[in-house]
């Protein structure tokens, strides 16, 4: 059997059309499907503080602060907070709420493991000149309770 001019160029076309439509469908197919995942816990730090000796009515003491995370990824520290001071049980009647410190603002990565990562910024422990005797602070230790965001 010849084919003859047209037949061919007829076959031809058809195979042009259906070349086109196997890519078209190739490109263009459509699907649906479901995956899991899980996402980490977070975790916290525990952070410390470490006051500089010699704090006296009227004067501030440097604050540094070291923090350490437990989990297996790096936990950012933003801010450390003062949530309270209190003195040692020879010191119960010293007046902790004298003591102050504004929030610092740190923004460091904990490394994951770190046992006392140093975090850059210090604060000031301000202890408040009040009109009556402070003596019952005199020679306390001094605990700085904190929290970090």
């Amino acid at each position: 059997m010849t084919l003859t001019k047209r037949r061919m160029i007829t076959l031809g076309t058809i195979a042009t059309f259906a070349i086109a439509g196997l890519a078209y469908a190739y490109w263009t197919g459509t699907g649906t499907g479901t995956g899991t995942g899980t996402v980490g816990g977070g975790g916290t730090v525990t952070v410390a503080g470490t006051l500089a000796p010699g704090i006296e009515p009227g004067s501030s003491s440097a604050v540094s602060f070291t923090a350490a995370n437990a989990t297996d990824t790096p936990i950012t520290v933003t801010d450390v907070h003062l949530e309270s001071v209190t003195a040692d049980a020879g010191h119960n009647t010293c007046e902790t709420d004298d003591f102050s410190m504004s929030d610092v603002t740190e923004d460091h990565a904990v490394p994951a493991g770190a046992t006392a990562e140093a975090l850059p910024n210090n604060a000031s422990l301000v202890y408040e000149n009040t009109e009556v005797s402070q003596d019952a602070c005199k020679g306390a230790t001094l605990t700085l309770t904190l929290s970090s965001t």
